[in-house]
């Protein structure tokens, strides 16, 4: 797919709340006047039809106005604001800025840490525990407390050094059975069957991200931080190692998104690495989901990489990175605005 055709994707999902009859009706509501010229809310015409209803929709300051993760409405076509960051390694938590535990739900459950889940050797167990995260999150969504159905979670980087800060939230060190662990979650996450079967009426129950893709396994050591740390790897490492879990991640598990990480990979920052992201992730695995960059990582790039921001930027559009999350300002993106991309629609209002 040619990067014209891809943007900084959009939810088209309701958003049910208490405050449900004092908001503008969203686009494909029934009660919306305009929702019979909408070709994107026809249902009986394919997904890539409506896309392309909805980009031709869009001005440019609209489509760039969705580059962070806390993408706002577009009033004059009745798109709702979304947030893109929740988290859900082991249950809603509210380390992200979508979860809410505001109103009547104060919590969720947790379950155990998933360096402890994985220890259970048991792929149907860690399908059910995504399964029932997923679900919950159905529920606290259409309550209104959550703000997304798009989750930054599995982490899917091996374990390398019982040392490494997020060893906790790993599958441990094997790349075989991280990349079993990350289908069995993206597959319960997403709703599909266990097996692999099609998802219930083609419909996302909600969507996986793994992450960090890719040699990421250190927080700070010896002088090395993980915003400023180049990997050195060598390709038989990568295809023994680093990337199986990734690659199983798409094939096998088929996530909607792939998050890049903060360091560099052999001299390349990894959220501006055309090979990885594109030929790697796009070309060679079939990858057809967004791409979404760690927290603050286009900034990252260049406090520490040594670019511009306009290149940091530009270098992120160009190899694939689909969302820049917490970038500098509206106006940092707009002098590399001209890359165009386009949206891709997830979900429809699902009730699981």
């Amino acid at each position: 797919m040619g990067l014209h055709k891809i943007i900084v994707v959009a939810i088209i999902i309701s958003f049910l709340s208490n405050s449900e009859s004092t908001r503008p009706p969203f686009s494909c509501d029934t009660s919306n006047p305009d929702t019979g010229k909408f070709q994107f809310c026809n249902l009986s015409i394919p997904v890539t039809q409506r896309v392309e209803d909805l980009i031709a929709r869009l001005n440019l300051d609209e489509k760039i106005s969705q580059l962070g993760n806390t993408a706002p409405a577009i009033p004059r076509l009745n798109i709702p604001a979304y947030e893109w960051w929740s988290e859900a390694l082991h249950g809603l938590s509210t380390e992200g800025e979508g979860v809410l535990f505001n109103g009547s739900i104060k919590a969720a459950t947790q379950f155990p840490q998933i360096i402890l889940t994985a220890s259970t050797f048991d792929e149907h167990l860690w399908y059910r525990i995504a399964q029932a995260i997923a679900r919950e999150a159905r529920a606290v969504y259409n309550a209104g407390e959550l703000k997304g159905m798009t989750f930054w979670a599995p982490n899917v980087n091996i374990l390398r050094d019982p040392r490494w800060g997020r060893a906790q939230e790993t599958a441990g060190e094997d790349p075989m059975m991280v990349g079993k662990y990350a289908v069995a979650y993206v597959r319960g996450l997403q709703g599909d069957s266990f097996g692999g079967g099609k998802l219930k009426d083609g419909h996302l129950q909600a969507s996986a991200c793994c992450k960090h893709f890719a040699a990421q396994d250190l927080d700070y050591w010896n002088g090395h931080h993980r915003f400023t740390f180049d990997a050195q790897v060598t390709p038989q490492d990568m295809a023994d190692s680093f990337q199986p879990p990734f690659k199983t991640c798409v094939e096998e598990g088929k996530a909607t998104s792939l998050m890049c990480a903060y360091s560099r990979l052999n001299g390349v920052s990894n959220c501006a690495n055309y090979d990885l992201l594109t030929k790697t992730a796009r070309g060679q695995w079939g990858f057809d989901g967004y791409i979404v960059s760690d927290c603050d990582a286009i900034r990252v790039m260049r406090d520490a990489h040594g670019y511009t921001t306009e290149d940091a930027v530009a270098a992120s559009l160009k190899a694939g990175n689909l969302s820049l999350i917490s970038l500098l300002s509206l106006n940092d993106i707009l002098p590399v605005a001209q890359i165009g991309r386009k949206i891709y629609i997830i979900d429809e209002p699902v009730y699981w």
